[in-house]
């Protein structure tokens, strides 16, 4: 059969813009080319600045994760600085990251990759008393009136006022495509309401702490501005345990719904098999393999040697050759540069903003995954026993290879925030016990103005990476590679696909106008492209013009 081509552009439920292109011969993907077609950053406008401010700036890359951006520039100006932040100042940065963490894991289980498997419209013909008995059995929230919402959402279909439940690939494999009972879409489409519910509490504590969201002001370099008055630590504490409650009584629950219902999704999407992950919750030694969710990198042979390499940052460069970017250099990220230079879209040649970062040379997938995968071969308790059980409930015991793959990238970044969750409640107590004990120190002053500092965190797609050259209080250099740069990299300049497009190939095509499976995996990455790109003021001053084509520069 002959080979043909289709694209998903573009795709949707994303931050920002991108495009899948897919060959496919006898219904399967046997070549595919992800393209970034939002150009955007802030490397440059935040040159001759102070660090302090480019902890501001920077935050402007994502509205979903700035708080990620906040810590990572202040990790890097304070390791230019020479400094360690108090140990109150570094569970108060625990708390905003953990709150944006859930926030951004309950956004994008329930609203963004959800309705690739929950068809809400089918939910018109559950039996809402039936609904009620299977999300009893299964333990997950009944917060919500099944026999309402099911009349609710008639009302919508029959005004064909469906908003954010059109435009979706319900049809696709001529209606086969999805497999849910209509009870268990009545259920899930009610934790996709929760779920708003939810996000917000935790956008509410980012802005408790944060001074507000979605772009905190209280982390700097040096520690945090928030004072814990009694008053928010009360508020705190309640807001933490309502997300815990809700999120271990229902989050994956729910993922192991889906997990069994398309167990199919076990059998593509497994990407280059190659994960890194910088670390992040600071404990006291600031170590970064020492972090809540440690660092680490598994190489080609992770799985058959049960190896965890530690992280050498100069073993990271970034390749431009299929990229928008003058040249064809491959740098490390301290001398990195950001020259763009539009050609046209053409898989032969250049098709994306994103650059191609490598580690030793090979492209590496980052995320939720990357990070369960690393802490579960660094032997971490909770992810052995919860990843452990989750391989049981599979019938996988034994075999975390199967979490390599569309649906188990789903499943294993839900174990994470049921983690995170957790320790949510266990830094609130520590925080108070902290101040209780005369522990209230937040900042500390730096003496020191010049130096080179890098910052390895993790935001909540992945391996974050900030570095900046400050002389006499200004930046002089500045670079970021972001979770999703990792992700949806380009082909090197050997032929091999970048790890969204590695995970795309093998994939399962039944309809070539709605091919559901590849919409699936490329979601499963939860991709932000709106950060993975960058932008670049013009040469001839600070001058800034808005893009307003996303396959050209203004």
């Amino acid at each position: 059969m002959a080979k043909k081509r289709t694209a998903i552009d573009p795709i949707t439920r994303i931050e920002g813009h991108l495009r899948a292109e897919l060959e496919v011969e006898d219904g399967v993907v046997t070549d595919a080319w992800v393209s970034g077609g939002c150009f955007r950053g802030m490397e440059l406008a935040v040159e001759d600045r102070a660090p302090e401010d480019a902890v501001q700036i920077v935050q402007r890359i994502c509205g979903v994760c700035p708080v990620s951006h906040a810590h990572a520039s202040t990790i890097a100006a304070e390791h230019s600085y020479g400094i360690t932040i108090p140990n109150a100042a570094r569970i108060i940065r625990n708390i905003v990251e953990g709150a944006q963490f859930l926030h951004s894991h309950i956004l994008w289980l329930y609203n963004l990759c959800a309705l690739d498997y929950v068809n809400p419209l089918d939910a018109l013909n559950a039996d809402p008393k039936q609904a009620k008995k299977i999300a009893e059995s299964a333990g997950t929230s009944t917060n919500t009136d099944y026999k309402a919402l099911k009349e609710r959402l008639a009302k919508f279909a029959k005004n064909g006022q469906l908003s954010i439940f059109s435009g979706n690939w319900f049809e696709a494999d001529k209606g086969k495509a999805y497999t849910l009972s209509p009870e268990l879409n009545l259920v899930l489409t009610s934790h996709y309401l929760e779920a708003l519910t939810m996000q917000s509490k935790a956008s509410e504590i980012c802005g408790l702490m944060g001074g507000k969201m979605p772009h905190i002001m209280t982390s700097v370099p040096g520690g945090t501005m928030w004072v814990p008055t009694e008053e928010k630590l009360d508020d705190l504490w309640g807001l933490v345990n309502e997300i815990y409650d809700w999120v271990s009584t229902t989050v994956v629950q729910d993922t192991i719904v889906l997990a069994t219902q398309y167990s199919d999704a076990f059998k593509f999407g497994k990407g280059c098999g190659r994960y890194v992950a910088w670390g992040v919750f600071d404990r006291p030694s600031f170590e970064m393999n020492d972090r809540y969710l440690p660092a680490g990198v598994l190489a080609d042979d992770w799985l058959t040697k049960g190896k965890v390499d530690d992280v050498d940052e100069d073993a990271i460069t970034e390749w431009v050759g299929h990229s928008w970017y003058e040249g064809d250099s491959d740098l490390n990220p301290r001398e990195g540069e950001t020259k763009p230079l539009f050609t046209e879209y053409n898989t032969d040649d250049r098709y994306t903003w994103s650059k191609a970062p490598r580690y030793n040379g090979k492209c590496m997938e980052a995320g939720g995954l990357s990070r369960v995968l690393v802490a579960y071969m660094r032997g971490d308790k909770f992810f052995k026993q919860h990843v452990d059980s989750l391989l049981k409930t599979l019938g996988a015991s034994g075999h975390p290879e199967v979490l390599l793959s569309t649906i188990g990238r789903t499943g294993a970044r839900q174990i994470e925030t049921l983690r995170i969750a957790g320790l949510m409640k266990d830094w609130t107590q520590e925080l108070i016990s902290c101040i209780k004990e005369g522990d209230s120190t937040t900042f500390v002053e730096h003496a020191n103005n010049t130096g080179d500092g890098t910052g390895f965190w993790e935001a909540p797609r992945g391996a974050l990476y900030h570095t900046e050259h400050v002389s006499n209080g200004k930046i002089t250099g500045y670079q970021i590679i972001i979770p999703t740069t990792w992700n949806i990299a380009p082909h090197n300049e050997d032929g091999e696909p970048g790890p969204m497009e590695a995970a795309l190939i093998g994939v399962p095509v039944a309809d070539m106008d709605m091919p559901i499976n590849a919409l699936r995996t490329v979601h499963s990455f939860d991709p932000c492209t709106a950060c993975a790109v960058h932008i670049s003021e013009p040469s001839t001053g600070r001058h800034f013009d808005t893009i307003t084509n996303p396959w050209g520069v203004k």
